[in-house]
């Protein structure tokens, strides 16, 4: 069995919960989603198909090489899980190693997450707003996708653009509070607008937030500031 892979790299994780501690990125090949303000563009199978087919021995052999003081291993995209397939035998051959499986996804594939979440240990869970993409909405996955991430330790990220429906944003805020209220919500300003005023928009969402869920925090993209991958 193979993957479809644009790269394995060691750096720093740039957002959420994790910010700044090291990490191992498995970039996966391919999206079920185009979102206007996508960052990987290479990776979601626009323009140039570039990307490698490796096995499991290659894939683990190149992120044992890597690891070093590593946290964890970043299993990212693309989305990840349209090939659950691979994960299904590549994550636990690295849990059996001792290393933890920190999960990044868009959260619109709630049945491949079922058949691998035994074996993830993080969840980095975006919930897709569709004003902000300009794709559909994704409510009905986003609550089941949640619902079983909520086995494991999980945390919710919300791109913010000056596109962005306040409505949206209050409709994602009770989708995560009717799971559980305690569970970390991050509004993430998109990197391109950040001398635009999309700060000072997130301020007055996340004051909004804050009336519903326990932890809402406003968090960019520090590895964009910071120059790396």
């Amino acid at each position: 069995m193979t993957a479809k892979i644009l790269e394995i790299f060691h750096s720093i994780q740039g957002e959420g919960k994790y910010v700044g501690v090291p990490q191992v990125f498995v970039r996966f090949f391919e999206c079920n989603m185009h979102c206007t303000w996508c960052d990987t563009p290479a990776s979601i199978g626009d323009g140039k198909r570039e990307y490698k087919e490796l096995n499991l021995k290659d894939t683990c052999f190149q992120v044992n090489a890597l690891y070093g003081n590593a946290h964890s291993v970043s299993i990212t995209g693309g989305e990840p899980l349209l090939q659950k397939d691979f994960l299904k035998s590549f994550c636990p051959s690295l849990r059996r190693e001792g290393k933890k499986i920190y999960l990044d996804s868009n959260g619109t594939l709630p049945d491949a997450l079922k058949e691998i979440i035994k074996d993830i240990d993080i969840i980095a869970m975006d919930i897709k707003l569709p004003s902000s993409t300009k794709q559909k909405a994704f409510w009905a996955e986003h609550i089941e996708f949640l619902k079983i991430a909520a086995r494991k330790e999980v945390f919710v990220k919300v791109v913010i653009s000056l596109d962005t429906h306040k409505e949206d944003i209050i409709k994602a805020a009770k989708l995560v509070a009717g799971v559980d209220p305690e569970i970390l919500f991050i509004l993430q300003p998109n990197y391109l607008e950040m001398k635009k005023g999309i700060i000072e928009e997130c301020l007055g969402h996340q004051k909004s937030c804050a009336k519903i869920l326990k932890d809402a925090r406003i968090l960019p993209q520090v590895h964009k500031f910071m120059k790396l991958r």
